[in-house]
């Protein structure tokens, strides 16, 4: 088993605005890859719905998950897999008031995921967010198979 990290962030406080101009660094990263014989681990830490500013994409919960989904996506081919090697995602909304909201979630994943024999298992869990106007933060695990070249 070989194990390795996988950092996207430039600065050692990673987007972290309560963290820049600190001593103290964001103790994670974006990825933790895991080399096994028949196939490798991959564990997506929770990414948000911003852009590579740091702005949110937009106000919607369609817009950001959308986003989220779409970093999550970037890793997961970086990596040599496709989202369909996604095993399991877990969702965390900032509320959870309103049925259009997993409507508007489930619409995004539509795009991502479109066999239902390759959906990932999921969890939903409402929870306050990092940054402010957040709606929505997916984490995700993927096990990509040795592919044949």
């Amino acid at each position: 088993m070989k194990r390795s990290n996988i950092d996207l962030a430039s600065s050692q406080a990673r987007g972290m605005t309560q963290l820049e101009g600190t001593a103290t660094p964001a103790v994670f990263t974006d990825a933790v890859r895991i080399e096994l014989s028949e196939c490798t681990l991959l564990y997506i830490g929770g990414k948000l719905g911003t852009l590579p500013d740091g702005r949110l994409a937009g106000p919607t919960f369609a817009v950001q998950t959308t986003r989220c989904l779409e970093r999550i996506k970037a890793i997961v081919e970086s990596e040599g897999g496709t989202m369909d090697d996604v095993v399991r995602v877990r969702v965390f909304v900032h509320r959870y008031d309103d049925p259009s909201i997993i409507r508007d979630i489930h619409e995004a994943r539509a795009r991502f995921w479109t066999r239902p024999d390759r959906y990932p298992a999921s969890t939903l869990v409402v929870a306050p967010l990092v940054i402010e106007g957040a709606l929505v933060e997916i984490d995700a695990d993927a096990v990509i198979p040795r592919r044949s070249a």
